[in-house]
């Protein structure tokens, strides 16, 4: 990832350049892009509102990294986007778990592929906790308080 053209700090605009900022999100008209030239470039509503959302975030002071889906992560940067260690997240490039290739003799993996697992893994997490709770709930020891102990 380049980090400097793809990243978007707060720190690069001026106390001004943040109050002008707040005018951007709230008006009435069609959004568009007009360049120095007057040119007018309509916008789709989801460009719009993916901008109001860099403008906000900007605004309260968040940087923000704009990228690809076809952006490539070497194995370091893949495993701290998931919050993994770089050796598990090895071992599920090796398990096909998540697609990879190499460049060289190195591993890389798009963001788009990170964002499968991510989906992926968060469904399963998600199925396995409710069967918990329903086990939990067919049990009937949802509500039950545990006896305090003794101090």
């Amino acid at each position: 990832m380049n980090s400097t053209k793809d990243r978007l700090d707060p720190s690069q605009f001026s106390p001004e350049d943040i109050d002008r900022l707040s005018e951007l999100v709230f008006f009435e008209e069609r959004p568009q892009l007009v360049g120095r030239e007057g040119v007018k470039i309509p916008l789709p509503d989801p460009v719009f509102h993916l901008l109001v959302r860099v403008v906000r975030a900007v605004k309260d002071g968040q940087a923000m990294v704009i990228m690809p889906e076809t952006e490539c992560f070497t194995t370091q940067a893949a495993a701290n986007f998931l919050g993994v260690s770089r050796p598990f997240l090895v071992g599920l490039l090796e398990g096909n778990k998540i697609p990879h290739h190499k460049v060289g003799s190195h591993r890389r993996i798009y963001l788009k592929d990170l964002l499968e697992f991510q989906k992926r893994r968060d469904a399963s997490r998600r199925k396995s906790l409710d069967q918990l709770t329903k086990e939990i709930e067919e049990a009937g020891v949802y509500d039950k308080i545990p006896p305090a102990e003794d101090a």
